[in-house]
């Protein structure tokens, strides 16, 4: 699959680093209209400069270039591609580290020096993060979403209609959410969140950055992860973890009819409630009903 896009680069002055790609056109399949017109082409404040840009990329080859990499993280937060139908690998080594700041990108060793000229100036500089990733809302506003913190939620990031990221939630790039759903927790890097679902608040989803491993976790529809719960493995459609449980693959899970498995050989499986047993301290794995889940607030998701 191909994809386009025309937007406008940041370039610092220092040494030609690309700092950040906005697009503002993108399509699947040709490009979706004429290159962009500038009003300037130099920010000597940020010590940086602008240049149209028109790129074209393959969707199942690697990024190549920052360029490249902008637009498969425009293309993910505008919902033209869900979260792996395309190759991110290698992501990292194509971004570079920028100082996202309230006038815009900055080369991280220009930050000293315009933070000076502000203060000496009587004005002030406020740096939201240095990162390789900015926000999402810098740069694409999808439409029928709630995010309670700008800041928790990455370029990349893809949101349904309808989806709820409160204050401490957090989805990373190339993951998110698919139908309407609450997050109060975190949605790592490559996991998807299928409609209905509820990530409350300080639960985590494995990922496979940073050693993580190779399964790419997906929670089903009318799931439930509870108040600081885990999960490492993927949950079926009416499936639950109750708060303060964290299932790895690896976590010993006993079965109704006393068998005790790897949590792994339950991935995926509909309706199960993983608990831990308030008397033995086993975890256990046992029929759970979608009635049992009330479900989320429609007037929250509307």
């Amino acid at each position: 699959m191909r994809a386009a896009g025309s937007g406008i680069a940041t370039i610092a002055d220092r040494d030609a680093t690309t700092l950040e790609v906005w697009y503002p056109a993108l399509a699947l399949g040709e490009p979706p209209g004429a290159p962009m017109v500038l009003a300037a082409d130099t920010d000597q404040e940020r010590r940086v400069r602008f240049r149209p840009t028109e790129t074209r990329i393959d969707l199942d080859a690697a990024p190549d270039g920052a360029a490249d990499a902008y637009l498969r993280l425009h293309l993910l937060s505008a919902r033209l591609v869900r979260p792996r139908e395309l190759n991110v690998d290698g992501i990292f080594g194509q971004l570079a580290l920028v100082a996202w700041t309230d006038l815009g990108a900055v080369h991280p060793a220009d930050l000293d020096e315009l933070r000076a000229r502000r203060r000496l100036a009587g004005k002030t500089l406020t740096v939201h993060g240095i990162d390789k990733f900015p926000r999402m809302t810098d740069f694409v506003s999808p439409s029928g979403v709630r995010i309670a913190d700008a800041s928790r939620v990455r370029l990349g990031a893809y949101l349904a209609e309808g989806t709820v990221v409160m204050q401490e939630g957090f989805v990373n790039f190339n993951a998110g959410t698919l139908g309407a759903c609450m997050v109060e927790g975190r949605i790592t890097a490559g996991s998807v969140v299928d409609a209905d679902s509820d990530i409350g608040g300080g639960s985590s989803i494995m990922g496979t950055l940073s050693g993580g491993g190779t399964h790419v976790t997906r929670i089903g529809k009318r799931c439930l992860l509870g108040a600081n719960s885990g999960t490492g493995i993927s949950l079926g459609d009416d499936s639950a973890v109750e708060a303060g449980l964290y299932v790895t693959r690896g976590t010993l899970v006993t079965l109704p009819d006393g068998a005790v498995v790897k949590a792994i050989e339950l991935s995926s499986q509909p309706g199960v409630l993983f608990r831990r047993n308030s008397v033995r301290g086993n975890v256990e794995a046992v029929p759970w009903k979608s009635s049992t889940f009330t479900g989320l607030n429609p007037d929250l998701h509307s």
